[in-house]
């Protein structure tokens, strides 16, 4: 080795034939990514929702209309602009829109409740909102105009982007809702119709929308499209911030990774030329999302992967099991990206075999960690084999990942893409398959640029030599292969000893007779904290006391066997389908509040 020449890393080696670790990934933005594709693939079909297609043409004109409408109402560099919608043309419009203009996008989840959302809006200093004019969502966004920075709110018409009979029954339907609802008539009968009104919405699966004011301060997606001229170059650089991506944060506040325009850029290439390089793709590739684009999985690993490499984009605006294997029959999508929840829920379906799936060529699995039966069980079911990644909001979604080709190591997470380098701080008294564990940390251009607003949790995972910590424990083994133990913060203490619920789970799925466990620490007076699983049984199964910790003596330390157990019909997710541990330690605690709270008997 010629000196002074950094020694190869580890995965180097066991990298695919057609791929480079070393490959050039050049600075760029998105909307300049954005553009190259609208010139290089016009004629394609970009969008396509709910049947009704647009080209790549048709998009770029809408984008850029779009943006200068922004530009009118004084959006430029600084300003950002909060995205409160669903999985729709007017999210792809208005998401490159806004950096087209210079602005920063903040993605909003329009399930949030009224005081996450203003939290958010306050935090974020969104001057300019876009969300629906469904009653669901646009009251909560609606109240906090005039508060903060916000002062213009774009709203978008739902019945605009659906196909014409859906478009009118859908405004049928509302015309409907509000002669049932209307005031000041309060007749037994208003409310009667009204609750009918209503029933029937829910159960044809139509929303009702809201009368939102004709003002200066509201905009219409329609108007704005429909603007004349081009943007005004905006001069956007690789520097510039692009998205504020909020995730959970340590105290339970969800805080905001800065994601650069460089960061996006430079991971929807890491994508691309990790899951369709040496692919030689004959046709153009259609890509299904189903997960929403306001998280960051979904924003990088569909919307975005989809537009650069030109792709069609088809997009459902929520997963619906039977609406989703239809529309794999339907429209063959080669390329898909879920959870592990959602691949779940497919290899479960009673009548899988009835639909045709043989279009699938790639198939991501994030978000969460990906269990042995899933993976086999979507083999077996459809011939496919899920490439499970890894990665979060602060790296613009993906770092490490199986290959599509090559070889792919049980219970490994895979390797680190193109450019983006891992390394282990080690634990204290902890090793795993021999390996000395400790936490991962990443270094690569699609690392985030810190906390928003929050220095001293920027500079506690932002090491001096520019890796980041991630909060995950694993290990690299000999071939560079990455493996997850845990979190650090789900790291359970009992008597000093260290638990990974994630190592307790996989020995709990195990058993034939668990369809679905998740496992979190409380507290105990003798010993600190322990482990306590809380456990979903498959359909006809039933558990003897003690035969569990019976089974886990087989996988598991002592101490690493739950004693504590708790038999549910379901367990509680996340809006994009992640196990909600933080639910399990709210209940948790307030069952230990509530039982503290209790008068103590005289003795």
């Amino acid at each position: 080795m010629a000196s002074g020449q950094a020694a190869p890393h580890a995965w180097e080696k066991s990298y695919p034939e057609n791929l480079d670790w070393h490959a050039e990934i050049p600075p760029s933005t998105l909307p300049a990514l954005f553009d190259e594709s609208v010139k290089k693939y016009a004629d394609r079909v970009c969008l396509n929702f709910m049947g009704e297609k647009l080209t790549y043409k048709e998009v770029g004109a809408m984008v850029d209309s779009f943006a200068r409408g922004l530009q009118e109402q004084g959006i430029g560099k600084g300003a950002k602009v909060g995205l409160c919608l669903p999985n729709s043309p007017f999210y792809v419009i208005a998401y490159y829109a806004a950096l087209k203009a210079g602005a920063t996008v903040v993605n909003f989840n329009p399930l949030y409740a009224a005081h996450e959302m203003e939290h958010q809006i306050r935090d974020s200093d969104a001057d300019m909102m876009v969300t629906l004019d469904l009653a669901q969502v646009y009251p909560k966004v609606g109240r906090m105009l005039g508060e903060a920075r916000l002062k213009k709110i774009v709203v978008c018409d739902m019945a605009d982007i659906l196909p014409a009979k859906k478009a009118f029954g859908f405004r049928a339907f509302n015309r409907l809702s509000r002669m049932a609802h209307a005031r000041p008539l309060k007749a037994l009968f208003n409310d009667y119709a009204g609750r009918k009104i209503d029933a029937l919405g829910k159960k044809i699966g139509v929303q009702s929308a809201v009368r939102v004011k004709k003002d200066a301060s509201h905009l219409r997606f329609s108007d704005l499209v429909k603007t004349k001229g081009r943007p005004a170059p905006a001069a956007v650089s690789p520097d510039d911030v692009a998205v504020l991506q909020y995730t959970g944060g340590t105290t339970g506040v969800p805080k905001a990774a800065v994601l650069s325009q460089g960061n996006l850029a430079a991971n929807v290439r890491q994508a691309a030329l990790w899951f369709l390089a040496g692919e030689q793709r004959e046709k153009q590739d259609k890509i299904l999302a189903v997960l929403p684009f306001f998280h960051v999985f979904s924003m990088t690993a569909q919307m975005n992967l989809s537009l650069y490499t030109g792709a069609e984009l088809v997009m459902l605006p929520k997963f619906e099991l039977k609406e989703f294997l239809e529309t794999v029959t339907r429209e063959k999508p080669t390329i898909f990206a879920g959870v592990p929840d959602l691949y779940k829920k497919i290899v479960e379906a009673p009548d899988l075999g009835k639909y045709d799936l043989s279009s699938l060529q790639v198939c991501i699995s994030g978000a969460a960690p990906l269990t042995d039966e899933v993976r086999a069980g979507f083999k077996k079911a459809t011939g496919i084999e899920l490439l499970e990644g890894y990665g979060s909001s602060e790296c613009s979604a993906a770092a490490v990942a199986n290959p599509v080709r090559g070889v792919k190591k049980p219970k490994s997470i895979g390797m680190p893409l193109p450019g983006t380098e891992v390394k282990i701080l080690p634990l204290e008294d902890y090793r795993e398959a021999g390996k000395a564990v400790g936490e991962i940390c990443l270094r690569g251009p699609q690392v985030m640029q810190g906390y928003w607003k929050k220095p001293d949790e920027t500079a506690g995972v932002m090491e001096k030599d520019g890796f980041m910590r991630t909060g995950d424990v694993g290990y690299v083994d000999e071939d560079g292969y990455v493996f997850i133990v845990g979190r650090s913060k789900d790291m359970i203490i009992l008597n000093g000893l260290k638990i990974f619920p994630l190592k307790v789970e996989s020995a709990i799925l195990k058993h034939e007779a668990v369809k679905d466990v998740s496992v979190i620490g409380v507290k105990n007076a003798k010993t600190g904290e322990a482990p306590k699983a809380f456990i979903v049984l498959k359909e006809g199964k039933t558990l003897a006391d003690g035969e569990l910790q019976k089974f886990l003596a087989g996988y598991l330390a002592p101490y690493e066997i739950p004693r504590l157990v708790e038999y549910r019909a379901n367990l509680p997710l996340t809006a994009i389908g992640k196990p909600d541990k933080k639910a399990l330690k709210k209940e948790e605690e307030a069952k230990a509040a509530h039982a503290a709270a209790r008068p103590q008997p005289k003795i």
